[in-house]
């Protein structure tokens, strides 16, 4: 692609015709500073984006130039049975909606795709015809008397056909919503149907198929006025009696956002003219125009274009042009500010210099293009090309960045601490109200039942590690102490505690080393957890939470994805020991139903009850199996159970994007996806009666071991008063161990793609933690520290998406709803478990087996490592486009991820030997070595781009953005795109389209007439790269 810096000469001329249809020239005061130093004298030699923003830097002197958000409709004049009138066919807010004749109904919003030469005939239409900019009219025939005096004032509509216009331009308009069809049986309408006709009754009339108004016999002949026509007999009356008699599409409304304004497009034929009309209205107050437009909002802007019969299709290719200008976010600002023709065909201009042309012979017209998940924004389109700033620093950008998370020194004791409780007490109050939201209720039930299963899982293992001097109780108290305590005081409650493997480990080797020596396990254990705390605490001390800033991606999702396959390595195992103490082939099964004695019954009449119903019929079980239930059934239920609850959650966790029900309806549907598949699934378990293993939950509150209390004496008579003090060693190990699964969690939960708002909170976690830790070792309780699946999907089941308001427009992710209630509710409800063991013994094992696949798998999804693992098995052209593939070599890419990989494997058999596992949190700090070590293979750009927490969708904007940067100043040649004729199809909002278009596919891919990075060379990446740094 050829580089260009000069501007390439439009195929056409400027002609502006300047006369009384425009207002006049506001000329530039002194003492303004312009974004564009240049005048209006130079305007029509510069290039159309400088005009533009020419354009846009001016200030506005009132409020009639601010721009409001738009909504479009486009009305066409037909003849429907013996009345002529104009009938809406399509409509824009960000996306067009057809009218779609044979179905009667609304298209799926998409992308408009207009033709090169509506585009050209409607520039041509701005040159030559009628532009009328702040007109004073209050209604619907001001506005016609003004516009037919203006075409006959500047000669281009006869006089004697001047009536025939207005009576034209004065039809009832009908809309979508008011069809009905009669055959409409209400037991066949959908839901939405439904739902929109109990907000606005739809109007009666006869739905024949719509055909163009040409050959009239006469125009005024069975005129059908429009409301506000109608009313002009009684001035004063237009608003009213368009309220009685037009009755808006109240249901669309509500998609309609706040303070827009209307934007009408009447398009028609006719038999009475030769030549055609065309007039662009800009009101200088919007105001309603009775039933002009579908949804009761005021009118700003109409384009009329009429014509002879025999160019009606022509005529609607023009009006969807016009509208879908519109609908485009500059031009639209344009059409606000414009003071004369020139300033909107320079709108038109730059339009048409962002473009993408689609060539016809390689992609079907018909197609329409869905809408994009995200779009670019339009910034860059406005502002003219910024200079060179200066190079910032980047060691002080990113002392910055620490700074604000508070993973700075601060060269003070607990000055971080102070920090961290000064940052988060503003928001304190606000983790209270935040949590009012049914999405609050699913995620406490979810993460109940989440949180519930492995304490008493993990409380059952303890009681095997430490002979039971801790057990599930136990593990239940600590939940409730830990759970409590953190969800009141923590700096980041999104954070969820529970138990690890590694500190199951480290208690028994504890325990078996005091077996060795003879001490008193729970003495020794105390004084372990007095030194943690006190270590932490000092940590706290000395700000050594900073050094979390060395935890980068590469060591954060080597955790997490370990973490995820251990979860679903555990729910899979957990099924398989299911199936060895319940084979499916077992022995003959020694138990029959017998008749009872004296019944003249046979034994083979009896013979076909069952275990569970032989007594219901008076029957006796004979045989030596008979004192418990067949059990061959029981590994394949638990299959099911386990297999079902997570296909149920996974599926219904994307619900929300499906395509039925109303939006809230998906909404709650997605919130309690896995509620919703543990209740189906104990239902469906129960209804079977198949005896499966069922949850477990103690029934008294009282210690596991009888001679022990809930208060540890710090002193024994076995243990010699020197174990105090040698304590400190291994609490130096667990204190790396609790430290790192701490601050590991936390920088996952801190993660710039969460989008948190409330700020962190490192320092105040160790130091709630530390006391926590004290607390649980004086009471003989299991510790307990950040876990980082569950922390995971706390996350997940919190995220904020927008309210999607335009049709086809894509949810946006916002952020977390940050709050305390969910921890707080989640652990209460764990403490007083105690008391709901006869609902909870009714929960099948499987079925919690199941939840935590759904976790492991549910972690792993937004994790950049395991997107890159998967990456390797796939060919290139199915790659999908990740912002590190476009600018690190595919090779690279690979030689990382292998590295990153083999670290995982290596923490993965560490983990897996007891013999080993006590070093699994010391192997942690090890990968931050090797990280460090990695800056001897990858170049610091490579490492910068695999190796972050930049969001992914931040910075494939940020490279969008400055590509466009280096297009504004010359560095890629502007291409107009319409140099080889007008037979192509124009996207018309390319910027937000270029990403999903080029990964569709190859052929229309490969037509596309743009500048894209991929055309880029080397040295122009390397400077993107660069200002990325920034």
């Amino acid at each position: 692609m050829a580089e260009k810096n000069e501007y390439i000469e439009l195929p056409w001329t400027m002609n502006s015709s300047s006369g009384d249809d425009e207002a006049p020239k506001d000329p530039r005061t002194g003492g303004e500073d312009f974004t564009q130093q240049f005048t209006e004298n130079d305007f029509e030699v510069t290039p159309p984006a400088q005009r533009v923003q020419f354009i846009l830097g001016e200030d506005v002197d009132d409020g009639t130039h601010v721009s409001h958000p738009l909504f479009s409709e486009m009305g066409m004049l037909v003849k429907e049975g013996d009345e002529i009138e104009w009938k809406e066919t399509a409509r824009w807010i960000k996306f067009e909606e057809d009218v779609e004749e044979g179905g009667n109904r609304w298209s799926k919003p998409h992308v408009a795709t207009l033709s090169l030469h509506s585009l050209f005939e409607l520039r041509r239409l701005l040159v030559n015809g009628s532009v009328m900019l702040d007109m004073e009219a209050q209604n619907l025939e001001v506005m016609a008397d003004l516009v037919c005096d203006h075409m006959v004032s500047a000669g281009t509509l006869p006089p004697g056909v001047k009536d025939k216009v207005k009576d034209a331009l004065l039809r009832r308009h009908r809309h979508q919503h008011e069809y009905a069809k009669k055959t409409r049986l209400p037991i066949i309408r959908s839901l939405a149907d439904m739902r929109n006709h109990s907000s606005s009754k739809k109007k009666k009339s006869n739905s024949k198929h719509s055909r163009p108004a040409q050959n009239l016999p006469s125009i005024t002949e069975d005129m059908v006025k429009s409301p506000s026509n109608q009313s002009m007999a009684r001035p004063g009356s237009g608003t009213e009696l368009s309220e009685q008699q037009h009755k808006g599409n109240t249901h669309f409304m509500r998609k309609i956002p706040p303070g827009a304004e209307a934007s009408n497009i009447l398009v028609g034929e006719v038999d009475f003219l030769e030549r055609t009309l065309s007039c662009f209205i800009r009101l200088s107050q919007a105001v309603v125009l009775g039933d002009l437009t579908e949804v009761p909002v005021p009118t700003r802007f109409v384009f009329i274009l009429l014509g002879p019969p025999g160019s009606q299709s022509n005529f609607h290719e023009i009006g969807r042009a016009m509208a879908t200008l519109m609908s485009d976010e500059i031009f639209h600002e344009v059409a606000y500010r414009a003071r004369k023709r020139d300033h909107l065909l320079s709108g038109v201009d730059e339009f048409l210099d962002a473009v993408t042309v689609l060539p016809p012979g390689e992609w079907d017209p018909t197609i329409r293009i869905e809408p994009p998940a995200a779009i670019p924004s339009q910034e860059i389109r406005k502002r003219p090309p910024e200079l060179p700033k200066e190079e910032v620093d980047e060691e002080e950008e990113e002392a910055r960045l620490r700074e604000e998370n508070g993973l700075s020194r601060t060269g003070r004791l607990f000055g971080g601490l102070i920090n961290d409780i000064k940052r988060k007490a503003p928001w304190y109050i606000s983790d209270y109200k935040d949590a009012l939201s049914m999405q609050c209720v699913a995620s406490w039930i979810f993460l109940y039942f989440a949180c519930l299963s492995p304490i008493i899982t993990f409380g059952g293992l303890l009681a095997e590690a430490t002979g039971k001097h801790m057990a599930a109780m136990e593990s239940l108290v600590s939940g409730f102490v830990c759970g409590m305590g953190y969800g009141f005081f923590s700096g980041q409650p999104l954070t969820i505690l529970g138990s690890t493997g590694p500190v199951l480990v480290f208690e028994s080797i504890i325990y078996e080393f005091c077996l060795k020596m003879g001490w008193e396990y729970m003495t020794f254990r105390f004084w372990i957890g007095m030194w943690v705390a006190g270590i932490c605490i000092v940590l706290t001390a000395i700000d050594a939470s900073a050094l979390v800033c060395y935890i980068t991606r590469f060591t954060e999702e080597n955790f997490a994805t370990l973490i995820a396959f251990i979860f679903i390595y555990k729910a899979i195992e957990n099924v398989m020991v299911i199936g060895k103490n319940f084979p499916v082939n077992q022995g003959i099964y020694d138990c029959v139903c017998t008749p009872p004695i004296g019944s003249n019954a046979s034994v083979i009449d009896y013979a076909k009850y069952n275990w569970d119903s032989c007594e219901s019929y008076n029957g006796t079980l004979v045989g030596g199996d008979c004192g418990k239930p067949p059990t061959e059934n029981v590994f394949l239920m638990s299959v099911v159970l386990c297999a079902g609850t997570f296909l149920i959650s996974t599926v219904l966790k994307e619900f929300k994007n499906a395509l039925f029900f109303p939006s809230i309806v998906r909404q709650y549907i997605s919130d309690f996806s896995v509620l919703i598949a543990i209740f189906a699934m104990s239902f469906f378990d129960y209804s079977l009666g198949v005896p499966t293993q069922k949850l477990e939950v103690p029934n008294e509150l009282k210690p596991t071991l009888s001679t022990r209390g809930w208060l540890i004496p710090p002193f024994a008579e076995k243990n010699p008063w020197w174990s105090a003090i040698i304590a400190v060693f291994p609490a130096l190990l667990g204190t790396i161990l609790i430290f790192m699964d701490q601050q590991i969690t936390a920088v996952i939960v801190n993660r710039k793609e969460n989008k948190l708002k409330k700020g962190c909170g490192y320092h105040l976690d160790l130091f709630i933690l530390s006391i926590l830790i004290a607390i649980c070792s004086m009471m003989g309780l299991p510790w307990f520290v950040a876990a980082t699946v569950l922390s995971i999907n706390h996350v997940n089941s919190l995220k904020l998406e927008s309210e999607c308001s335009a049709p086809g427009e894509k949810p946006q992710f916002l952020g977390v709803r940050e709050q305390r209630v969910t921890h707080i509710l989640i652990f209460l409800t764990i403490g007083v478990s105690v008391l709901l063991t006869p609902l909870l013994g009714n929960i099948p094992m499987p079925v919690l087996f199941g939840v935590f696949l759904y976790m492991g798998v549910a972690s792993l999804k937004g994790l950049q490592f395991f997107d890159r693992i998967l990456i390797m098995f796939m060919p290139a052209k199915y790659q999908p486009d990740y912002m590190f593939l476009r600018q690190v070599p595919i090779k690279r890419v690979h030689l990382f991820t292998m590295i990153q990989l083999a670290c995982l494997i290596i923490l993965w058999l560490i983990k897996s030997f007891s013999q080993t596992s006590i070093l699994f949190p010391l192997m942690l700090v090890v990968m931050i070595g090797i990280r460090k070590a990695l800056d001897l293979v990858f170049t610091r750009r490579e490492l910068k781009i695999l190796d972050d927490i930049m969001p992914e969708m931040t910075k494939r904007a940020a490279a969008d953005d400055l590509h466009k940067l280096d297009a504004e100043v010359g560095l890629l040649a502007r291409i107009f795109p319409w140099g080889k004729g007008s037979r192509g199809r124009v996207v018309t909002k390319p910027p937000g389209l270029d990403d999903g278009i080029v990964g569709s596919g190859g052929a229309v891919g490969a037509g596309l007439i743009t500048c894209t990075t991929s055309n880029a060379n080397e040295k122009e990446f390397e400077a993107q790269s660069s200002l990325l740094k920034k």
